[in-house]
């Protein structure tokens, strides 16, 4: 009886062992699924409806889908502002927290400090810094343009001309390179010191260091902050919605911000969903699209082939 006891409980302790890891991540999971997941199937099952904020839901199939492809040109214009917006923003977001990041990783009395300055700027809140480049670009009492006119420049109206708005997004967005630059001075610190050694044996200089070292060796960081990067311009919101509200002539009109005029402004909550599950399917297939041409400029050191 003694021992048909303790095999029991032996038993019982095994079972606790192995429910143990499933109870720590038992809140991660309750989480998923409350709060990304759930929400996630939900606004499928409303992009099939007419589903205004009050009143009775309708049922309409493909009817969101087909009106904003067919009969929407808002939809095909925040398109073409956002994919402006992104060839614009991805590079200069990439080469500035490159710089940065390279410049940080120097081996120099104070670096910290120096680190702590660049990176402070990606915790300001949004709307404030949305509000204080609002100030900067004042095309009368703007601190850019007085700038320039110290220099002898004529400052253009930069949030009130459709030609110039977008790119001050550009600019106010490269603000905050905190995280960005981060990431890739930990591939930097990442990268072995003696392929520099060697590569400074063969007399390479630091031109080419850059070129058949450094690069190569970042290249899976600089696809992972491509594919963040594509993702933020996509859903490049406060900014736009702060500083123009879209304007002017809808220059800044960006696809979050149709989004939310679509739900919030509208109150048309179905159209709205069926507008975020096409900017997920573009996101999706631009993600696929850059891992399946990763293969051809990423390299991994533990696959030279560039294959994972």
């Amino acid at each position: 009886m003694g021992l048909v006891r303790s095999v029991s409980k032996k038993r019982s302790r095994r079972r606790w062992g192995r429910a143990v890891p499933y109870l720590f991540i038992l809140p991660w999971v309750v989480g998923f699924l409350g709060f990304t997941l759930g929400p996630l199937i939900f606004s499928l099952v409303m992009s099939f409806f007419d589903w205004p904020i009050v009143g009775a839901r309708a049922f309409v199939g493909l009817d969101n889908f087909i009106t904003m492809f067919r009969y929407d040109p808002l939809f095909w214009h925040a398109l073409r502002v956002t994919a402006s917006f992104l060839l614009l923003f991805v590079p200069l977001n990439l080469a500035v927290a490159l710089g940065l990041a390279m410049l940080l990783a120097q081996d120099v009395r104070g670096m910290a400090i120096y680190r702590t300055c660049f990176f402070l700027p990606s915790v300001i809140s949004g709307v404030a810094l949305a509000i204080i480049w609002g100030w900067t670009f004042d095309g009368q009492f703007g601190l850019l343009n007085y700038g320039l006119s110290q220099l002898g420049i004529q400052g253009p109206n930069w949030l009130n001309d459709p030609a110039w708005a977008l790119l001050a997004m550009v600019i106010a967005s490269l603000w905050g390179q905190g995280a960005t630059m981060l990431i890739f001075l930990a591939g930097l610190k990442g990268i072995p010191g003696n392929l520099y050694e060697a590569a400074a044996i063969d007399g390479a200089n630091k031109w080419q260091n850059f070129w058949r070292i450094t690069l190569p060796m970042l290249s899976p960081t600089i696809l992972f902050t491509l594919i963040t990067a594509v993702i933020a311009s996509f859903q490049q919101l406060t900014l736009a919605l702060v500083m123009t509200d879209g304007g002017p002539l809808r220059a800044t009109y960006f696809y979050a911000l149709y989004i939310y005029e679509n739900a919030f402004q509208n109150f048309e909550l179905g159209y709205a969903a069926a507008n975020a599950w096409v900017m997920f399917v573009i996101i999706a297939a631009i993600t696929y699209l850059l891992f399946r041409t990763s293969r051809l400029w990423v390299y991994y050191e533990a696959d030279i082939g560039g294959k994972a």
